[in-house]
């Protein structure tokens, strides 16, 4: 088990080793494997690869996010510039079907709401618009059709966790009500917890994952 110090070395590493992070703005602080982010950076997208870089270091139970997005002068946009922007790259992904996905902004801010049949399709639409030149931040509304039986998804996602060789999956627990489900029991890593969240939103019929899962050393 890494001490808080070691975990803490490790994330300041891995934000150094990302290449679309400027490490030196961000501020890294741990205590009993909790890791906090803070700083100010350049774009929504920095940040979303901070916590997704922290996120994947060994020993990290949970993140605390506490980082601004300052955008640069040149980098700053109007809400109705963003917006047809975000419609644009939208309209672009030929598996997102025309109009499946709503945008609003408001101080830089994007809300997407709308309905698709499959999660990486919600998961492309909000990455698509992540990137967008001055969009401090990114809400996904976006809900998933049901089309299947509970005891299917259960079936699926729980083979889906040992496809993905999710050495903890026996200890996992999954609880489907409708078309939402639940996720409990420990794993041995954040990355663990991580790839059966994946496994569970993968699976269609799916519109919500409760991640109950707790990461123990």
């Amino acid at each position: 088990m890494k001490t808080d110090t070691q975990l803490q070395q490790d994330v300041i590493a891995e934000l150094a080793w990302e290449p679309s992070i400027n490490a030196a703005l961000i501020g890294v602080e741990v205590k009993d494997g909790v890791v906090t982010l803070s700083g100010h950076v350049e774009s929504f997208a920095e940040k979303w690869s901070a916590e997704q870089a922290a996120g994947r270091v060994s020993g990290v139970t949970a993140l605390a996010i506490e980082m601004d997005v300052n955008l640069p002068g040149a980098s700053r946009r109007h809400d109705s510039d963003i917006a047809r922007s975000a419609e644009n790259v939208l309209l672009w992904l030929t598996y997102l079907p025309n109009e499946s996905v709503k945008v609003k902004v408001e101080g830089g801010w994007i809300t997407l709401t709308g309905e698709v049949e499959w999660e990486y399709q919600r998961r492309a639409a909000a990455s698509a618009v992540r990137n967008l030149m001055g969009v401090t931040g990114v809400s996904d509304h976006v809900t998933i059709k049901s089309r299947t039986s509970v005891a299917i998804v259960k079936s699926d996602i729980e083979a889906a966790l040992k496809r993905r060789a999710v050495s903890d999956a026996k200890a996992i627990d999954v609880e489907v009500r409708g078309s939402d489900v639940t996720l409990s029991g420990k794993v041995s890593s954040w990355a663990e917890r991580s790839l059966a969240r994946r496994a569970a939103s993968d699976t269609i019929g799916v519109r919500n994952v409760v991640d109950n899962i707790t990461v123990s050393y």
